[in-house]
This record gives C-alpha cells, sequence and structure tokens, in this order.
C-alpha cells in the first residue's frame, strides 16, 4: 500500500523530548515552547507568535481577540475545514460563505465586499493547499470596511504571498502542525499576532485569562484572573518535538516540493488528454507543497476512481465536503451568491499520496494506476 500520508521524523525528536524530561519541564511555556516562538517570529515576520494544542484553538483564540458577539458575521469560504467556521460559531458568530476561484480554490476575494453587511466583523481568508489568497485586495477591502482579516493559515507554513509569509499578513494567523501538515507535532499550532492592539491580550486568554505570562517575566508580582480564557497552550514535550521540525523547515520544504514537482511532471500527459487538471500557482505565490491535487474531466467518475486506486494499493482521498452543503454549515451559516465553483470543484479534487520521503517509482506508480482509472 502507498499510504497517503507518512508522517516524517527529523531525528532529533526524541533527543529534544528527552531534554525537557531532563530539565523536568513538562507542562508549557518552557524553553522549547520559547525557541518555537522564537523561530516563528523570526521566520513569518510576525510581531508576536504563540503555540497552541491545535490550529482550531489558535482560530478560536482570535474570534475571541476579534470580540465576536451573537450574530457578528464573518465572510469565508465554504470549502475549508470545519474549524474555520467552528471558531467562530463559538462566539455566536455567523459564517457567511461565499464562492472560490477556479484557479487555486481560495476565496474569491472579487466576492467578499458584495457579501459585506452592517454586522460583518472579519474576513478569514483559508490558504488552500499552501498557496496564498489574492491578500492585497483582501486587506485593501478590509481597511476600507474597518474589518479585521484573521488568516487560516492551517497548511500555510513556510508559504508566502509576494514574499510574505502566509499567516503574517492579516491581523491575525493561525498554523497547524497536525501530524498530516508539513511541520508536524502530531497536534498542535499556532496564533500569529500581527497587531500591536491584541498582542498583550492574546497572552492573557492563552493561559485561562490571567497575566502568567507577566508574572514568569517579572513585569507583575502576581498573577491574577484578568480575561476571559482558556488552557490554549501544549505541554513542553510537544514543543520540543516541533521545534526539531522548524529547524529542519526549510530542508522538509524543499523535498515536498521536489516531490510535487515530480507529480507535475508525471501527470503533464494526462492533462494535455484533457483528462485531468494540474494545480495553478500563480506567479505571486510561494507554494510549500503542503499536497498535490488534481481535478477530474467532467466525465470522470471520483467515486470510480478513488475506488479503482485503492484496489491498486495507492491510497488517494477526496477533500472536504463544502460547509454550506453540511448540516451545521446550513444551521449556524448561510450562503452569500452561488456556490458553484465550490460545488463543482469539490466534487472533482481528488489528492494524491504526498509525503516527505515517497520515492519516484512510487509516484510513477500514482501516476500510471491514475492513468488506467482514467482510461
Amino acid at each position: 500500500m502507498i499510504p497517503f500520508n507518512q508522517p516524517y521524523m527529523t531525528g532529533k525528536e526524541m533527543l529534544y523530548i528527552a531534554e525537557a524530561n531532563f530539565n523536568h519541564m513538562l507542562a508549557g511555556d518552557g524553553q522549547f515552547t520559547k525557541r518555537c516562538h522564537d523561530w516563528l517570529e523570526t521566520n513569518s515576520t510576525s510581531k508576536k507568535a504563540l503555540l497552541t494544542h491545535s490550529c482550531t484553538a489558535a482560530l478560536e483564540m482570535a474570534a475571541i481577540l476579534a470580540d465576536i458577539q451573537q450574530g457578528d458575521e464573518v465572510i469565508m469560504p465554504s470549502y475549508t475545514f470545519v474549524s474555520t467556521a467552528n471558531a467562530f460559531v463559538l462566539r455566536g458568530g455567523v459564517p457567511v460563505y461565499v464562492d472560490i476561484r477556479t484557479d487555486t480554490l481560495n476565496i474569491d476575494e472579487s466576492l467578499i465586499e458584495a457579501a459585506i453587511t452592517p454586522r460583518t466583523k472579519a474576513i478569514v481568508p483559508v490558504h488552500y493547499a499552501g498557496v496564498g489568497c489574492e491578500m492585497d485586495t483582501i486587506m485593501e477591502i478590509a481597511q476600507r470596511h474597518g474589518l479585521l482579516v484573521i488568516e487560516d493559515a492551517a497548511q500555510g507554513v513556510m508559504a508566502k504571498y509576494k514574499g510574505r509569509s502566509l499567516g503574517a499578513i492579516g491581523h491575525m494567523g493561525a498554523y497547524s502542525f497536525h501530524e498530516t501538515k508539513n511541520v508536524i507535532s502530531g497536534e498542535g499550532g499556532a496564533l500569529l499576532v500581527n497587531d500591536d492592539r491584541f498582542t498583550d491580550r492574546a497572552e492573557i486568554i492563552r493561559e485561562k485569562g490571567t497575566n502568567r505570562s507577566q508574572f514568569f517575566r517579572g513585569q507583575v508580582d502576581k498573577y491574577t484572573w484578568q480575561d476571559v480564557g482558556s488552557s490554549f497552550l501544549p505541554g513542553e514535550l510537544i514543543a520540543a518535538f516541533l521545534y526539531a521540525q522548524l529547524e529542519e523547515a526549510d530542508a522538509i520544504t524543499q523535498r515536498r516540493l521536489n516531490a510535487w514537482r515530480v507529480y507535475h511532471d508525471l501527470l503533464e500527459p494526462l492533462e494535455n488528454a484533457g483528462l485531468i487538471r494540474r494545480p495553478i500557482i500563480p506567479a505571486e505565490c510561494e507554494q510549500n507543497a503542503h499536497m498535490y491535487y488534481v481535478l477530474l474531466s467532467d466525465g470522470a467518475q471520483r467515486d470510480h476512481v478513488l475506488k479503482y486506486l485503492r484496489s491498486a494499493n495507492v491510497n488517494a482521498v477526496f477533500h472536504y465536503v463544502p460547509l454550506h452543503s453540511s448540516p451545521a454549515g446550513m444551521k449556524f451559516g448561510r450562503v452569500n451568491g452561488d456556490m458553484k465553483n465550490t460545488d463543482y470543484l469539490s466534487e472533482h479534487l481528488i489528492r494524491l499520496p504526498l509525503w516527505v520521503g515517497i520515492t519516484e517509482a512510487q509516484q510513477k506508480m500514482v501516476a500510471e494506476t491514475l492513468r488506467a482509472a482514467l482510461q
């Protein structure tokens, strides 16, 4: 079986975990957490990075910082993971879904302004497959209407838009380090705070609503309950594992990009034959090879193709069921405009196996099996 994903380890993870254990640092915000924060701030140029126990937690923190209240609207794509919407629904917010672009499968920036109402509080672009949304336009719209921009950059670590790191362009951004991502810690995430208005409060919300971080820096003589919050930080063992990955993030990204290019070359004949469409990467985007997907032609039956691939020991998968067509998505959110691109593209997409260490021979087998399934 060629698995869909295979978590990659650099070789230093267990050493750093042992070091954290030896130093009796198991709870959060130890030395490895600080190293991760420093790395993220340096490499993304974010004003403040805070590790969380998941990207979901980072988005929930962002919703609190955005002061989402009952009935406040948040504009986002429907073609995304449930956490993008759930984080705001938990605060009483209403997801407003707009359609996606046909090239990148990112939110269609030209449809955002028509979805703005007096209740709109934020725009949440999702950088699908580690390819940046049209952030200049989105930021300009947000500025004119006094809105916040919260980037769901779960898939965007090490990816850039016009030279700027995804997650560090909007007012806030969220990363994921889930084992299916490029840089991993099993579970885990980070909130990037790029607006000085939110940096101090973000620390308090993350630490159960207390000013504990200020206490440990010697800024206050005791810490107390200051605000709403929860326990959003990960344990130190997670941070130790993650730091080993961050140290090798450049090499990991390069190896994934190499594998991505192998697929892109192997599948060119199928695209030329009109059987598939390969991913499109705009010139202004520096992707991170988070995934390689193909879009099947109108005549292809995706379920048949997936079944054929699995019968040949190739574990390919489809991706999201659009939120606007899910029970909770219809209950808690609403659609603005039609969703023809979202509906069509989501039904024709297949994700191919991709991980650090996949061999060219395995990729050739995947490509040949896909060709056989389609023909």
